[in-house]
């Protein structure tokens, strides 16, 4: 099969100024993604999809292809997976002839993602032929059922639960739910084509632990993330030391 791994890095993060390529023990966040990629074996190549030359001359030295830029209008705060997943479709396409038969989209933003869960994720989604996608998620650590909105002076339930008393249950007899960690997204051309959407109906589920679902969006993130490095509390794997 044709696996693409596709990382998205545009310019224009606003928590943290080139978020995408801020040195993180040494290396631009971004490099760890790269390598992830480059190192699994289920991928066949691994693309960058930017509007920033800085950005792309780093994807290109840590062995990233970079074959097109991306519009400035699909490269804003609100634009979507949708939208730059088309554009390097349309791309392909016209210029390569080239069509992926999955798309594995690997955020920047995750430097702990291990090669061998990139692997388990593209096995996983192999499994189920006839699923649309598949996407990473992690156990919430705060419960939707505690999760409250204010109308007026009152609060109100902002997921409201089948038993009138949930939020005021332990979290031991709450339903388990999981949010998606920014990791790994997988998806077919079809699924993007067809349903128009990047997810499609069937989502077969790929549950991620904590460590590997650290996402980094802030300056508090990356304090620690390093402090995570310089700890040694991940093995040397994930630190980038080896795949």
């Amino acid at each position: 099969m044709n696996v693409l791994g596709f990382i998205p890095a545009r310019a224009g993060s606003e928590r943290v100024k080139n978020k995408n390529i801020r040195e993180l023990k040494g290396k631009p966040l971004i490099a760890y993604t790269i390598e992830a990629a480059l190192n699994a074996a289920s991928i066949n190549r691994v693309v960058v999809s930017t509007d920033s030359q800085e950005i792309a001359s780093t994807a290109r030295q840590w062995g990233a292809e970079v074959p097109f830029m991306r519009p400035a209008e699909i490269a804003g705060r609100n634009s979507t997976e949708m939208e730059f997943f088309l554009h390097a479709l349309d791309w392909f396409s016209a210029h390569e002839q080239y069509e992926p038969d999955l798309i594995v989209l690997l955020y920047p933003t995750s430097p702990f993602r291990r090669t061998k869960t990139i692997d388990r994720a593209v096995e996983t989604m192999m499994k189920h032929q006839e699923a649309d996608s598949l996407r990473s998620i992690t156990a919430c650590t705060e419960h939707p059922y505690k999760m409250w909105r204010i109308d007026g002076d009152y609060l109100k339930p902002f997921v409201r639960g089948e038993e009138p008393n949930m939020h005021t249950w332990s979290y031991c007899r709450l339903p388990q739910v999981y949010i998606q960690n920014a990791s790994i997204y997988i998806t077919k051309p079809a699924t993007l084509y067809n349903k128009k959407s990047p997810t499609g109906d069937l989502i077969v589920p790929f549950v991620m632990d904590a460590q590997e679902s650290i996402d980094i969006n802030t300056p508090l993130d990356f304090a620690f993330a390093e402090m995570i490095m310089e700890k040694d509390l991940l093995n040397e794997e994930i630190a980038g030391k080896s795949s």
